[in-house]
């Protein structure tokens, strides 16, 4: 789970079951799901969400829609753009990284908040930004099922931002994470930006 915090209105990012207990999210305006699979959104985490927020807006694709039916979720797809207090939101790509030819690729959309900090939920979906614009802190994925760590060397070397920070890790070991990193903080340094690396809990001004 991401949070962005802007004068303490908190905009959720895929509160999924990797987050094992939820922090206070009372000040919550939205959330924001890229996708259905369960370590970016559960029914629990999304209900307690509600319950202490209130009824905040959910965006996520199709995909998320029909998954969390019962939810009242606003569909967003690539090159739309939504608010929610004070952050803008624009959405990329569309489609979830091949995990295996056996495994269905469901919808996905990476969010650009506040045109500063991009998150592209499982994928390696580079937005498509004015020629003056540049990500300013970018959340790279660093360790999945669908992921190899030339793909996300590549997609970071794409993006080229000024900052960024590994996502994704739950699946690595301690060693392989500190491997990952390595391989990221290289790609983003390509580009003259810097590398973060955040533990639970942490942050990074935007």
């Amino acid at each position: 789970m991401l949070v962005a915090d802007e004068g303490g209105d908190l905009l959720v990012i895929d509160p999924g079951s990797f987050t094992a207990s939820l922090p206070d999210l009372s000040r919550a305006v939205a959330v924001v799901i890229t996708h259905e699979h369960a370590d970016h959104w559960t029914p629990e985490h999304l209900r307690r969400i509600r319950e202490t927020a209130g009824a905040v807006p959910v965006f996520g694709p199709q995909g998320v829609a029909d998954a969390a039916a019962g939810f009242d979720v606003t569909v967003v797809a690539p090159g739309d753009e939504r608010t929610a207090g004070p952050f803008t939101l624009r959405f990329f790509g569309g489609r979830h990284e091949v995990i295996h030819s056996s495994i269905p690729v469901v919808d996905n959309v990476g969010v650009l908040v506040n045109d500063a900090l991009y998150y592209p939920g499982d994928s390696y979906a580079v937005p498509a930004l004015a020629s003056a614009e540049r990500v300013a802190v970018l959340a790279a994925p660093v360790g999945a099922p669908w992921l190899k760590i030339s793909d996300a060397m590549d997609f970071v070397l794409a993006v080229a931002p000024e900052r960024a920070f590994s996502t994704h890790e739950k699946t690595l070991s301690s060693a392989g994470l500190a491997l990952g990193r390595g391989r990221l903080a290289w790609s983003v340094e390509q580009g003259g930006g810097s590398f973060t690396a955040l533990e639970a809990g942490d942050s990074i001004e935007v």
